[in-house]
């Protein structure tokens, strides 16, 4: 056998790394004989082409052993190879290929947007009645204690008074909602104005909101608000649409490196909007509720108004999760009504409320 390396045609059988000076046989399939005895029937259909180097036209056959190679230095062989192997390039990718291979990638991260969109508020809205209200207690006495970790395990115990109006305003809120007496609530000291509604029934409310009220409307209309949360259930809402989110905005992105910021702006825009929704109707609960009450539904937005300011032009709206507070406070003023109700605190619960960390009046 003579240097395998200048043969006009050589076959790698597949079995062995040996090279085989080969000749050929064009009949109704392509044979491969060696030393004159057949060693391989190659049906044309079933040859594609490999890499090979230039002047050398290398194959296989998808039916045969997967490492048999056949390797035509000839140019008339490898012509007349090339003409009966109809399907030689099937598998390379050509300009039709490659645009298939972009169209069906552009539809399944459009599918993958749409999911995100709509697919995974649905799932949300329709997943989170069906959590066990045990395991979503469960997840608000951890929320809490991260809760007590970044603000601080401050609570407001030190005027019995002020306990006491605390607990009665949030009586009447609760009973007029409808919610049973599972409901929890408590004042944490901070300098930080707001008040958070938790998972599984949890209420808390920072003494700075209720030393920036003027009144106990402006303090009922938010624990009313944070009521709606509740009665929505926003935060399993929240939980579940967001793990969603984030795994598909990571599968459609990729986790690689620079991905995250891509992930992180993009999670923020979408859960964002997410956000204005049960926002916007938790302020309705709360002008419903106050209603209820024969209360004033401004209360609230007036309060928030302090403690913000006007919103407009003070950054992107696009990526705000609550509504601008002067659009709340219009829409509540709106909702207004006379005051038909009796008070929510008498005078002197009301500065007991006030002095409910032991601050005093601010």
């Amino acid at each position: 056998m003579s240097d395998a390396g200048s043969d006009p045609v050589v076959f790698f059988d597949g079995t062995s790394n040996r090279r085989h000076a080969a000749t050929l046989a064009f009949t109704g399939a392509l044979e491969i004989s060696v030393d004159g005895e057949t060693r391989a029937k190659w049906a044309y259909a079933d040859i594609r082409r490999a890499d090979s180097a230039p002047g050398t036209l290398r194959v296989f056959c998808q039916s045969a052993p997967p490492l048999a190679r056949l390797e035509i230095r000839d140019a008339a062989l490898a012509a007349e190879l090339t003409s009966r192997a109809v399907n030689l390039d099937e598998h390379h990718l050509g300009a039709r290929g490659v645009a298939k291979i972009v169209g069906w990638s552009l539809a399944a991260a459009a599918s993958i947007v749409l999911v995100v969109l709509f697919g995974v508020p649905l799932a949300a809205d329709r997943l989170a009645p069906l959590v066990p209200p045990a395991f979503e207690r469960r997840i608000g006495d951890v929320t809490e204690q991260q809760v007590k970790v970044v603000f601080g395990d401050k609570a407001c115990k030190s005027s019995p008074a002020g306990k006491a109006a605390f607990d009665k305003l949030v009586t009447k809120l609760r009973d007029a909602a409808g919610f049973d007496t599972s409901v929890e609530s408590t004042v944490l000291s901070s300098d930080i104005p707001n008040a958070l509604a938790l998972p599984g029934g949890k209420v808390i409310v920072f003494d700075s909101l209720i030393a920036k009220a003027n009144n106990p409307d402006e303090v009922a209309g938010v624990i009313a608000h944070e009521l709606g949360h509740l009665k929505h259930r926003d935060n399993m809402r929240g939980l579940i649409y967001n793990g969603g989110t984030s795994f598909l905005i990571g599968l459609l992105f990729g986790d690689i490196t620079g991905s995250s910021a891509m992930i992180f702006a993009s999670r923020t825009l979408i859960t964002s909007s997410y956000s204005r929704e049960a926002e916007t109707a938790a302020d309705t609960f709360s002008i419903e509720l106050m209603q209820k009450l024969g209360r004033p539904p401004k209360a609230m937005g007036e309060l928030m108004m302090r403690i913000t300011g006007k919103e407009g032009g003070k950054g992107l709206t696009i990526i705000s999760t609550h509504p601008l507070t002067e659009d709340r406070l219009a829409r509540m003023s709106k909702e207004d009504q006379t005051v038909k109700g009796p008070p929510v605190l008498t005078d002197a619960e009301w500065q007991a409320l006030k002095g409910i960390c032991g601050k005093g009046k601010v």
